[in-house]
């Protein structure tokens, strides 16, 4: 037999290299003399182990490796001598070579020394070419690598670890973090969760800006102390203290194995705050700094590293926008709400030109008579994923990203068009107004005069019967474009309403110079007149402050409508003052525009 005849080559080594026919050494011949001379005389450790795993014959530096004459070692099982027993992959390996049915194996060990010194060796044991009598066996050789092995080691903590603060680095943080989050990890036994402090100073580059990078250095290095400090005493009466590390810039990371809950981590992160909020003194500067941290804790089972530092980015943000200086704990349900206003972001363009929104209309009624006056045109996101939306959920991300532009136009277009086509159905009835939200943005982002008067043109609709509503704060402080835009729509002859009257600027006096013609005041008026229990008058104090809105407005020429009117109570008294318009559930829910017509005419 020549070792390479039957059986794939390979065992693997304690890394888990795998071993290939290339790797396979020219099987050993101790023909003597002059083979076996050079068997005697090789300053690698060397010896011949017969099929049953014996020592048959070894080489001096075999015996001086492990402490004991050559001689001495012949009889004894090569297993035993170079520890090839101690795991059942390389005890396997290491028969089926002996039987010639694997070509070579190849393996580290740490080996002990009869002096009491360690030394990793590399142990690799491979055929010997048979002879006429059969084959002698395997030739096994032993290569001390402890320097090598050292080495590595010194490099990989160098690789492993920031300069700056000694903590492990991003490279090994992740390392560790992927490897706790193996099944093999928390089956075993613990808690099965997992937990995570991610931290980051608050204006840190103001420091590098104004003392230098060395001072900054020298803060990050503090911190370091202090983070590793805090995390020494959480681990006090545990089997192993979470793992501090350095993410990169003033970003660090502690992980928590086997967590008990979000208590622990909460425990933690306020811990955190406390030592980094101490004052610091380096080289004669005395700071203080402060420091936001997010939080996450959950079970290891089905989390990846991936998702787990995502988690943990968002709720590091959260941290940051809700005022700095404080830990924040993951919320899956605000994080839901994140990621959907992303992905509506991401789809609201396109959603235009797909035609995924629809109008609803809710009536405006006049409160002497309770007849149907006008409509406010509502607009709704029809998404193929999330259902039916309201404004709130996509108008800001419209606004952000320019597309309350295209969508702005398309409300006013088909609002317009359905004015026109209740006017045509009913012959009969006096017209209804509708009555359109238009954004600031249109104002600068497009000629809204130019739209308008399009629109109008195309639809033929009436400009009286069109009314614009534009945000107190908007109107208020208009200058330059807005303003002239507003004043050229007044003079075409359409409406322009202020919309939520009484959150913003509440200046009176400064309407008489603006081109406005409605004041909607806010519900939070409104809903102030409703009786606050069964028996218990309403506050007069709401009724006087509404009332003296109204008698301003009229005798400045406008007109007022009030918003989120519920109860008959509600409409009594706000007729009882002079209200001119009433809107909300009393009269109707934004409704459908046949669900408008058959109130046209009809009595509210």
């Amino acid at each position: 037999m020549n070792g390479t005849s039957e059986g794939p080559a390979a065992a693997a080594d304690l890394d888990g290299s795998a071993v290939t026919e290339s790797d396979i050494a020219t099987p050993f011949r101790p023909d003597p003399p002059s083979h076996r001379a050079a068997f005697a005389a090789a300053p690698l450790a060397m010896a011949v182990v017969d099929r049953e795993g014996t020592v048959v014959d070894a080489n001096p530096a075999f015996g001086e490796l492990l402490g004991a004459a050559s001689e001495e070692l012949t009889g004894t099982p090569a297993a035993d001598l170079v520890d090839l027993a101690s795991d059942t992959r390389t005890w396997h390996a290491y028969r089926e070579v002996l039987r010639g049915r694997q070509a070579k194996l190849r393996c580290k060990r740490r080996l002990k020394h009869p002096d009491g010194h360690s030394m990793w060796a590399q142990i690799t044991v491979t055929p010997l070419a048979g002879d006429a009598h059969g084959s002698p066996g395997v030739l096994l050789s032993v290569a001390d690598i402890t320097a090598r092995r050292e080495l590595q080691a010194r490099l990989r903590h160098l690789q492993m670890h920031d300069p700056v603060t000694r903590l492990p680095n991003r490279t090994l943080f992740f390392e560790r973090l992927t490897a706790a989050l193996e099944p093999e990890s928390y089956e075993q036994g613990g808690t099965g969760r997992i937990g995570l402090c991610y931290l980051d100073l608050d204006g840190f580059q103001a420091v590098n800006d104004t003392l230098g990078h060395r001072v900054g250095d020298r803060l990050l290095a503090a911190v370091a102390e202090r983070l590793t400090r805090c995390a020494d005493e959480a681990g006090h009466d545990r089997a192993t203290a979470p793992l501090v590390a350095r993410l990169g810039g003033d970003e660090f990371a502690l992980l928590v194995e086997d967590s008990t809950g979000t208590e622990q981590l909460a425990d933690l992160a306020e811990s955190l705050l406390k030592a980094i909020q101490a004052p610091f003194d380096l080289s004669g500067h005395r700071m203080s700094v402060s420091a936001s941290i997010g939080v996450v804790e959950r079970r290891a089972a089905g989390t990846s590293a991936t998702g787990l530092m995502q988690a943990a980015d968002t709720t590091l943000y959260w941290a940051k926008a809700d005022g700095r200086d404080r830990w924040t704990l993951f919320d899956p349900e605000r994080n839901a709400h994140r990621m959907t206003r992303q992905a509506l972001a991401s789809t609201l363009r396109p959603a235009i030109e797909r035609g995924e929104f629809r109008l609803e209309y809710q009536p405006l009624v006049c409160m002497e008579d309770g007849r149907l006056r006008g409509v406010e045109a509502l607009i709704r996101w029809d998404h193929p994923q999330f259902g039916m939306l309201t404004p709130n959920r996509f108008i800001q991300l419209a606004e952000e990203d320019g597309s309350i532009v295209p969508l702005g136009r398309w409300i006013l277009d088909t609002a317009c068009r359905q004015a026109r086509q209740w006017q045509l159905d009913h012959p009969d009835e006096p017209p209804i107004f509708v009555s359109v939200n238009v954004a600031v943005r249109q104002v600068w982002d497009s000629d809204l005069v130019a739209d308008v008067a399009k629109t109008l043109a195309e639809t033929g609709l009436a400009p009286h019967l069109l009314q614009l509503e534009l945000t107190e704060s908007a109107v208020m402080g208009s200058a330059g474009r807005p303003l002239q835009a507003l004043q050229a729509l007044s003079d075409m002859g359409v409406g322009i309403a202020i919309d939520d009257f009484g959150t913003g600027y509440s200046n009176l006096a400064y309407l008489s110079r603006l081109p406005v013609s409605v004041l909607k005041l806010d519900g939070s008026f409104v809903r102030g007149f409703q009786y606050e229990g069964e028996g218990v008058p309403p506050n007069p104090a709401d009724e006087v402050v509404v009332e003296a809105m109204i008698q301003l407005a009229h005798r400045l020429g406008l007109t007022v409508t009030a918003e989120c009117v519920e109860t008959s109570a509600q409409a009594s008294r706000l007729r009882r003052i002079g209200c001119d318009t009433g809107q909300g559930w009393l009269y109707s829910r934004p409704v459908s525009p046949d669900r408008i017509s058959g109130l046209m005419g009809v009595q509210a």
